[in-house]
Parts: structure tokens; C-alpha cells; sequence
């Protein structure tokens, strides 16, 4: 394995350390930040997102910065704005960058703001730069959003749009640990706890935390992916499994009941990518059908519309996947 794998191997057991009982959300959090993609991340509250993100952060060598989406938040509470200079009998306007202008970006429930503010995004996410005054401000090399909401607390929040959603790379979701991990965790927050008075259990100092991983340790594992072999059978397959959402007709009276949007060639796009990551950390060179399946869920769940039918018989994005993956051949 070349000296770029160990040392991602290093930032998720970096992360494995500070989070406990979510290696899946881990490995979409890696994932995304090698597929040079937006995550949205989902789970009820206390179940570790705001964690997950910041652990990430703080293992690389990064600029991070967090958004409180809020009902009274502004567009220009994210981009920045142009502000009035006079010194010196001369004056003039300058940029000042908002919150977006960081490396990696926590959109903290990011439904809880209006749509004019949840737009603000998305020239930022697509293009990788912001356009205030007319006059257009580059983002950096490495940049990411991860934004989270909360499934259950709908008052007061704005649902993203469909063009929004289909921005993110993946829509990873986040559910309870189990109780050993629980209590693993009662003990990880009891030693931060310890840590931050100082010492440790035993009395010793505190450790300071190891350097983070570099930024062009990033860029090379990205170079490596792109060299990862995609066959033309598992190129044809990816196509395929987003095709069949968009004419589930012929695929069986299941899916033609269910699914009233198909997706767009975003997914097909991100499945590659995606696939092509997973086998990437996986030690392969190459994709299979494994990989896809491993990750079809996560790139599809929102940009499946279900319909009014599905809903009413209880069918989430997950289980019409699912169906998908059982209807379209291996290569």
C-alpha cells in the first residue's frame, strides 16, 4: 500500500477514536472527502453528526467553521459582504469573507433557515466560489459542506429543494449506537472531561494531540482514486441502476408504484466517484460491484421522489434501493 493510504488509514483511526460506534458514518465522512463532495448528514439529535464533522476537522490541516442555520440568518451571513472603508480622505469598498470561506464547512441544520439563505449555498458547492457585488471570490482547493438536519422536528424548518439535494454527493444517515458502544462512550466523554481539567485518570499530563494529516495528503489519494479502473460492464451497470428510476415501468409493478422522480445524471456521476472511492480504501484498483452496492443507498436516497402510494404504504428511499439493486443484472 503506498504511503497516501496509511496515512488516511491514520485520519480514520483518528476519528474511530473520538467517535464511537459510527465506523459507517466515518467512512461516508472519508468517502466525501475524497470524492471531493458535499455530505448531508441526518440523524435524530445527540447521535454524534456535529462530532463526526469537527473530528474530521481537527485531524486535518484545515480551516474549519461552523453555520447555525437559524429562521433570521441572511445570505450574506454566509457568503460575506462588501463593507464601506474611509480612511486617509480616500474610500472604498472591500469583501469581507463570511463563514463559507473555509476549508470544511458544518451547515449545522441547515432546514432551519429560509430557502434565500439555504441558496447561498449552492453557487459555493456546485462552482467552488461565491459572487458578491458582482465580482466573483474563489474558494480553496479543498473545500467541503457538510450540512446536518434533524428528521423529526419539522416545525419551523424549511425543507430543501430538489436542486439543493441533488447537490450533495451523499445523504448519509446516522442511527443509534449499540449499548456496548454506549457505554464505550459514557467513558470517552468521561476522559474529555478529565483531560480538559488537565491530567489524565492516572494523573499524567495530557498528551498533546498528534499533527494533523496534511492537505496534499488529500490531493494525492484523490490523484490515486482517479487512476482506479472502471470497467466498461460496471460503467454501463452504475448507468443502469440510475436509468431504471427514471423508467421504473420496466423494471416491475413495485418500483412503477413507487417512484414518481427519477434521479439525475448527478447520481450516475456520483456513483462513480463514490465507487471508485470505496475501492480505493478498500486496497483495489479496481471497481466492482461491491463497491457500488456499498454506497448506491447513500447516493440515491435523496434523490429518489417517492410517491404519493409509497408513502402512504410506509416505502422509504431505502427499501425502493434495494428493490433496485435486486431488478438491474450484475455485469
Amino acid at each position: 500500500m503506498s504511503d497516501t493510504f496509511s496515512r488516511i488509514e491514520d485520519l480514520k483511526a483518528r476519528m474511530q477514536e473520538a467517535i464511537i460506534g459510527q465506523e459507517g458514518v466515518i467512512n461516508r465522512l472519508i468517502i466525501g472527502l475524497l470524492a471531493n463532495g458535499n455530505l448531508l448528514v441526518e440523524g435524530l439529535p445527540g447521535l454524534a453528526k456535529t462530532r463526526a464533522i469537527k473530528a474530521l476537522a481537527r485531524n486535518l490541516e484545515a480551516d474549519f467553521s461552523r453555520i447555525q442555520f437559524t429562521p433570521d440568518l441572511l445570505p450574506s451571513d454566509v457568503t460575506g459582504t462588501d463593507v464601506y472603508y474611509q480612511a486617509g480622505g480616500s474610500a472604498e469598498f472591500r469583501f469581507e469573507p463570511g463563514p463559507i470561506f473555509a476549508n470544511i464547512v458544518l451547515a449545522d441544520e441547515i432546514n432551519r433557515a429560509p430557502a434565500k439563505v439555504q441558496a447561498a449555498l449552492l453557487e459555493a458547492m456546485e462552482e467552488r466560489q461565491v459572487t458578491v457585488g458582482g465580482k466573483t471570490h474563489k474558494m480553496e482547493p479543498l473545500f467541503m459542506v457538510m450540512a446536518t438536519q434533524n428528521p423529526v422536528e419539522q416545525e419551523g424548518t424549511y425543507p430543501l429543494p430538489e436542486a439543493q439535494m441533488d447537490r450533495f454527493l451523499m445523504h448519509v444517515l446516522i442511527s443509534y449506537p449499540p449499548v456496548e458502544d454506549e457505554v464505550e462512550v459514557i467513558r470517552l466523554v468521561r476522559g474529555e472531561e478529565i483531560a480538559a481539567l488537565g491530567e489524565r485518570e492516572d494523573g499524567a499530563p495530557t498528551v498533546q494531540q498528534t499533527a494533523p494529516i496534511s492537505q496534499e495528503t488529500v490531493f494525492a489519494a484523490r490523484r490515486e482514486i482517479a487512476a482506479v479502473h472502471v470497467s466498461d460492464a460496471m460503467e454501463r451497470y452504475m448507468a443502469d441502476l440510475v436509468n431504471t428510476t427514471r423508467f421504473p415501468e420496466a423494471y416491475g409493478d413495485n418500483l412503477k408504484r413507487w417512484i414518481e422522480i427519477g434521479a439525475s445524471p448527478r447520481a450516475s456521476l456520483a456513483l462513480d466517484r463514490c465507487g471508485r472511492t470505496h475501492a480505493w480504501l478498500s486496497g483495489r484498483d479496481y471497481v466492482d460491484p461491491e463497491d457500488v452496492h456499498a454506497i448506491v443507498a447513500d447516493v440515491l436516497r435523496h434523490r429518489i421522489g417517492l410517491s404519493f402510494e409509497a408513502q402512504g404504504e410506509g416505502i422509504n428511499p431505502d427499501r425502493v434501493v434495494e428493490e433496485l439493486t435486486m431488478q438491474v443484472a450484475l455485469p
